[in-house]
């Protein structure tokens, strides 16, 4: 028995903009092949009158208000249609999307993100939320863009979607340490050479300039990532004494080579 696909329903006033970005790349490919669907659903279109989805908020507050109604009739749509759905919602001050969001979202069945727009949505639509997401500390005009995050970085993780997966393992925030520098053709470029490592087929030692360059790109661009010494290896503590001291993966060869040596 085949696997059901993994669905996103976005509640949205702007489905147009859901349905184009999903139209292409992984998304577009993963949907292709059945493995994950997204269905945009129009927030008018649940409404008695579609002009009539949002309003002003009590209190003479400035702005306006997305309604309830809709987003009730949606969750019941898609509760008595499939489930009930894990639901999200995207706010400015919810928790932060990480790799650790897209993992846990693929293991959901059917998920349900709620866009916000102008002054927000009715607080009463929080009642029956599971997750409260954020890109960061900033305002967007709305909430379409982070649900295509959302989506965009579950639907990568979904078994099948990609045609090479030992690439998830590489990418950046799936260690502990961020990803390496890639090169392709040609070998040199305005004076710019890819790496000799790279070219020299010893892949062993391939592997060791990776490392290095992983844990020399997280100390300079990210070094709150930098795990405590306690939960690193011999080698990685090394690497990162020699990172800390400026040097180069030449350097570093150049002054370990029986060290290399028992490397398996």
């Amino acid at each position: 028995m085949s696997k059901r696909p993994l669905r996103f329903f976005v509640a949205t006033i702007f489905p147009q903009i859901i349905d184009c970005y999903t139209s292409y790349g992984i998304v577009g490919q993963a949907i292709k092949k059945g493995v994950v669907e997204v269905h945009p659903l129009d927030l008018r279109k649940f409404c008695d009158n579609p002009r009539e989805v949002d309003d002003t908020p009590y209190g003479g507050f400035p702005g306006m208000v997305l309604k309830p109604q809709p987003f009730f009739r949606i969750y019941d749509h898609i509760k008595t249609s499939y489930g009930k759905p894990f639901v999200v919602i995207t706010e400015p001050w919810g928790e932060r999307i990480t790799q650790k969001t897209f993992r846990e979202l693929k293991e959901k069945d059917n998920i349900l993100i709620l866009c916000g727009r102008y002054e927000g949505v009715d607080e009463r639509v929080k009642t029956w939320i599971d997750k409260e997401l954020s890109l960061g500390d900033f305002i967007l005009s709305g909430g379409e863009l982070p649900a295509l995050v959302l989506i965009d970085g579950t639907t990568r993780l979904v078994e099948g979607v990609l045609s090479e997966p030992q690439s998830l393992e590489e990418d950046s925030f799936s260690q502990r340490w961020l990803g390496y520098p890639v090169y392709t053709r040609p070998r040199e470029f305005k004076g710019l050479k890819v790496p000799e490592v790279l070219l020299s087929g010893n892949h062993k030692l391939v592997e060791l300039w990776k490392l290095y360059k992983r844990i020399e790109q997280t100390f300079k661009k990210r070094p709150d990532l930098v795990p405590p010494q306690g939960e690193l290896s011999p080698l990685e503590k090394l690497i990162l004494e020699y990172v800390k001291k400026g040097k180069t993966f030449e350097e570093f060869i150049e002054e370990n080579k029986k060290l290399l040596r028992r490397l398996p």
